[in-house]
């Protein structure tokens, strides 16, 4: 029978002040905002989902295990509004059975318009995941699984051992996402594949009443694991789609507080990608030579990329580059790597539905419309300096 490799993601991009805000900030934020925002959702899903894991993983004696992503922008957040839920997370991994993954620093689209702005970002997480966590992870993911055949290779030549992506049908070819995989041209780093199905199980159709099995019990969800084939099922989720996403009221704490003990009681165990990269041979390839991600049906970059609006402000963005690096001035580097976090994009989507999830202004056009004032604000400062 397969293990059970678990991840979530836990990010918070920083949202932007209306036009007009005053101040002297070479691009202005929604401090207020943030901190609202983050405080709501630690209440939520951090602080007691946290508390859950952390007594769940004592009381199986480390067999329950699984890892986490935390953005460089969520650590920040958590260092200036709430460091008591950053404690929180740090009790966490302390305690063991948790793996850190690394990823880039403001949960960019770095990777493809810069490989030098990639690094930066990287070697910037690493060292505050260092810092704060006092770890080195082994395992990359890139934002929000954005993968192709050369992402794998550049993680590889960083020295990781694995990367995680989705497993996208149209790579897969009828394949099952359930094996490790190795890319293309690459000698040892692992590819983990998301199983969506399985995943989304959990992120999305769970408190569905129209779900032909709602309600979903821990024993019929270990059995449809104990009864999948391959070597490994990767269930990747966001963090806050326990309590957050997912209400408490849709009994989804319930179900995890019995989930750990429930896949062991079918005779199946955990494992962290790191573990499963160790124990498991890639003996099959996964080549993807365009880039794919976990968003929307289309699992492309259609949700940053699809209209002219998200063009037009990557573009501008990424055309600022040569000049802020010439300037080499900490202060506008990093409101320039601010600007780079993929939500602001992704509010500016006009796919039905997609840009609207948790979008802090009226519409698409407002994303786009505050975005580019920002923007303008720091070109401004960069043309002068």
């Amino acid at each position: 029978m397969p293990d059970i490799c678990l991840y979530f993601q836990v990010h918070q991009p920083n949202r932007l002040a209306r036009p007009g805000h005053s101040g002297s900030a070479l691009v202005h934020e929604d401090d207020a905002m943030n901190a609202a925002i983050l405080s709501q959702v630690a209440e939520q899903c951090y602080l007691p989902a946290n508390r859950m894991f952390q007594r769940l993983i004592a009381e199986q004696s480390g067999r329950f295990r699984f890892a986490l992503s935390i953005s460089g922008t969520a650590i920040e957040q958590m260092e200036r509004h709430r460091p008591d839920v950053l404690e929180s997370f740090r009790e966490l991994v302390a305690g063991g059975g948790v793996e850190l993954l690394a990823e880039t620093y403001h949960h960019s689209l770095a990777f493809i318009h810069s490989n030098r702005e990639f690094d930066r970002q990287m070697d910037l997480h690493l060292e505050k995941i260092e810092e704060v966590f006092h770890v080195r992870p082994r395992v990359f993911r890139n934002t929000e699984l954005i993968y192709n055949d050369a992402i794998a290779a550049k993680a590889e030549t960083m020295g990781f051992d694995g990367i995680v992506a989705e497993g996208v049908e149209r790579n897969l070819k009828g394949r099952s996402p359930n094996f490790l995989y190795r890319a293309p041209e690459t000698a040892r780093i692992k590819t983990l594949l998301r199983n969506s199905w399985l995943s989304d199980d959990l992120g999305f159709r769970f408190s569905d009443p129209s779900w032909q099995d709602h309600p979903l019990t821990t024993e019929k969800y270990a059995s449809w694991l104990a009864d999948s084939p391959g070597d490994l099922i990767n269930l990747f989720l966001g963090y806050e789609t326990i309590g957050s996403h997912q209400a408490a009221s849709t009994g989804i704490f319930d179900f995890w507080e019995r989930l750990p003990e429930a896949i062991l009681d079918a005779g199946l165990q955990w494992v962290t990608p790191t573990e499963a990269v160790d124990l498991y041979r890639a003996a099959r390839e996964y080549p993807c030579r365009l880039l794919t991600s976990w968003t929307d049906a289309e699992r492309d970059l259609s949700a940053w990329t699809a209209n002219p609006m998200q063009r037009e402000a990557l573009a501008r963005l990424h055309d600022l580059e040569r000049a802020v690096n010439r300037l080499n001035h900490p202060e506008i580097t990093n409101a320039w790597a601010r600007l780079q976090t993929s939500n602001h994009f992704h509010w500016m989507s006009t796919k039905p539905g997609a840009g609207a999830i948790h979008r802090p202004y009226p519409s698409a056009k407002d994303a786009h419309r505050i975005f580019m004032e920002a923007l303008g604000q720091l070109a401004s400062r960069v043309e002068a300096a």
